[in-house]
């Protein structure tokens, strides 16, 4: 008999007790991405944008027999082209002894639908080129990759030149 280990991970929507917990998670992604040394998050930073008065992003937990196993944290975007919002993902990520239990394909399910019940555009991410299980796991579930196009970032001293400051 085959059982669906998805239905036993149950997704919540974050709450201000979990500010820690999501903190660890983003820092435990970065050191997996091999990153850690560029994290500068704290537990303020995510009191302010996940909670604040006027919130920039949100975030979903996935748990497994009651215990926190992963987690989304994600925010709006907007596809001119498209002529509507969609949702982009910036952190997914599920601890390693939790992997395999449906944790990640939950978390992605919930945005889906909540793509579908606004009449959201498109759910995108980017992945690390090295990152193979999870480009896998991406590919498995129907997403494309897009060759065409090229991350470009300015942050740090040549975002401050850009703005005159």
């Amino acid at each position: 008999m085959s059982v669906n280990v998805e239905k036993r991970v149950k997704v919540r929507v974050a709450t201000p007790a979990d500010i820690p917990l999501i903190v660890s998670f983003v820092r435990e992604l970065a050191e997996y991405e091999r990153l850690l040394h560029e994290v500068e998050m704290t537990e303020a930073d995510a009191r302010r944008d996940l909670f604040g008065e006027n919130p920039r992003c949100f975030c979903d937990i996935a748990e497994h027999g009651g215990k926190p196993v992963g987690f989304a944290l994600w925010f709006y975007s907007y596809s001119t082209f498209r002529g509507r919002a969609g949702i982009y993902l910036e952190d997914l990520f599920v601890r390693e002894e939790a992997r395999g239990l449906g944790a990640g394909k939950a978390l992605l399910r919930r945005l889906a639908e909540r793509c579908v019940d606004a009449d959201l555009g498109r759910l995108e991410w980017a992945v690390l080129n090295w990152n193979t299980p999870s480009i896998e796991f991406y590919d498995s579930l129907g997403a494309t990759r897009k060759d065409d196009w090229t991350v470009r970032r300015l942050d740090g001293e040549a975002l401050r030149r850009l703005a005159g400051a």
